[in-house]
Order: structure tokens, then C-alpha cells, then sequence
């Protein structure tokens, strides 16, 4: 009997110590990411440093189907992710609209932003183009729209989109995007 009742306790101690490991990780999970940035995004030579913004190998096409019948639906997407906690900083995803065939970009950034400031979206030295952040949740923020036809030749030959936005201290944070394999991608998906 004696031995039964160290095992429970054995037990007991067993599933404690796990579930305050799993609580805690957690706690971790929901915590606030950290600060995305109290200063602007180095410069591309430093974005391998720890913490700082990295982007995906180049743009990414993709198609698919709901069924065999079903018109091919295709997208092609960026991202910039920090390298240290691998947090997605910046998704941009761009398809072709079904109905008007003309392209249609969303955008995925982090929690913690200036909402009313919105983001701005500019190819090189070109203008900027404004968006309005719709909704967040727990992955972040997303804003949408659609791609002018003088936008959408700027991406092609440009060389690189710069993604900006404010965080909740008013600092400007600015994402470079490469776009020297846009137009590949671009002509896939069309």
C-alpha cells in the first residue's frame, strides 16, 4: 500500500511539473510579441543580425483548385520574418481577382501597430501608395488592395517595394522587399 501511494504522489508530481511546463509555454505563445521595432529597419547589409528582418527566398507562385473542374486559382507571395523568433513581419500575397482578373494584393503585418496611420506600399523612389489596415487578430494585421496598372508595372521593374507603417510609439518602420524575380512570378499567376 505503501508503495501505491508513493506512485500516485509520483504521479501526481509527474503531471504538475508538465502541465506547469505546457502552462508556461503556453503564457509564452500568448505573450506579446516584443516590440517590433523601437527603431526603423536596418539597412539590407544588416538584416542577417539577430532580430532584424530577413526575407523568403524570392517571390513564391502558387495555383490550385477546388476540384478537378474547377478553374485554377493562383496567388504568389513575400515574406519578411525576423531571423531570431522567426515572427512573420511582413506577408504580402497577390492574386489574380477571378471576376475582374485584375490583382488584388494583401497584406499580413505584425500586432502593435498605429492603426489610424495605416501602411504605405513604394517601389523604389516612386510614389507611395496608402492602404488602410481592416482588421487585426491574433497573426497580426491585414490591409488589402487592388494593384493599378501603374503600380503593377512598377513591380515589375523595379527593384525593390518598401512596406511601411507606424508602431504604437509613432516610430516608422520600413520593410524592404526585393523584386528582381516579381515579374517571373508575376507572369505565372497571370
Amino acid at each position: 500500500m505503501l508503495m501505491q501511494s508513493r506512485l500516485v504522489v509520483l504521479a501526481a508530481a509527474l503531471l504538475l511539473s508538465t502541465g506547469a511546463a505546457h502552462a508556461q509555454q503556453g503564457a509564452k505563445k500568448h505573450a506579446a510579441p516584443p516590440a517590433l521595432a523601437a527603431q526603423p529597419t536596418p539597412a539590407p547589409t544588416h538584416q542577417q543580425a539577430e532580430g532584424a528582418p530577413a526575407q523568403q527566398p524570392g517571390w513564391i507562385a502558387r495555383c490550385s483548385s477546388v476540384s478537378r473542374d474547377a478553374p485554377l486559382e493562383c496567388a504568389m507571395e513575400q515574406n519578411a520574418v525576423l531571423t531570431k523568433t522567426g515572427q512573420t513581419v511582413v506577408l504580402i500575397n497577390i492574386r489574380i481577382a477571378p471576376d475582374t482578373r485584375t490583382p488584388v494584393a494583401l497584406l499580413q503585418l505584425p500586432l502593435g501597430l498605429n492603426i489610424p496611420i495605416g501602411a504605405k506600399l513604394q517601389v523604389d523612389e516612386g510614389k507611395t501608395v496608402d492602404l488602410q489596415i481592416q482588421t487585426c487578430e491574433n497573426r497580426g494585421c491585414y490591409a488589402s488592395t487592388p494593384i493599378a496598372p501603374d503600380l503593377l508595372a512598377a513591380l515589375k521593374s523595379g527593384k525593390q517595394l518598401k512596406v511601411s507603417f507606424q508602431n504604437m510609439a509613432k516610430e516608422t518602420i520600413a520593410i524592404p522587399m526585393p523584386l528582381n524575380d516579381f515579374a517571373a512570378a508575376y507572369d505565372k499567376i497571370k
